[in-house]
């Protein structure tokens, strides 16, 4: 058998040491790293929002390439009595855009979406396309995700309408604790 099989592309030992490498855009993960009080108001219909609370606790991961989010909700009475989440977040070197993935005990499926961050790392714009829970088709979703300070930020949730116009659902206050 002839080596081509271990043979390997010029510059792929480079390549494969950038994937790895940290830059800038995992920084900016740092001011989200703690423990923060939550506050979810979430839109599901006419009438007045559903309020609960919580707790996220972040932490940088894999060498600070990935910021981990453990999130508790206080029981409630809603329909989500004892809601619990987890996340990962991080910054692809290779496609060079912000990634993460969402999966919760409120459904079966991983939320997975990607996005850009301003030019004054404040406010990060993630996309997405999931599947619609009334109609089995694909809807488009958006998160947007504004820094505040090292102590405060928000996570707000829009899905498209299908008239091209975003519907927030979702808004997500969090307060270090």
């Amino acid at each position: 058998m002839s080596g081509a099989a271990s043979e390997h592309p010029v510059g792929a030992k480079d390549a494969c040491a950038a994937m790895g490498a940290m830059t800038d855009a995992h920084a900016r993960f740092e001011p989200f790293v703690g423990r923060f009080g939550a506050e979810v108001t979430m839109w599901m219909g006419p009438g007045d929002p559903m309020v609960s609370t919580g707790t996220m606790t972040n932490t940088l991961e894999l060498g600070g390439r990935f910021l981990q989010q453990v999130y508790k909700g206080d029981p409630n009475n809603g329909p989500f009595p004892n809601f619990e989440g987890r996340g990962f977040w991080g910054y692809n070197t290779v496609s060079n855009r912000y990634e993460g993935f969402w999966i919760d005990n409120a459904c079966t499926f991983f939320q997975i979406e990607h996005g850009q961050v301003d030019k004054a790392g404040r406010i990060w714009e993630m996309h997405s396309e999931i599947v619609n829970p009334s109609t089995g088709g694909s809807m488009r979703k958006k998160s947007v995700i504004t820094l505040h300070a090292s102590a405060s930020h928000e996570m707000e949730m829009f899905f498209d309408t299908g008239s091209g116009e975003w519907s927030r659902s979702m808004r997500i206050t969090y307060k270090r604790m």
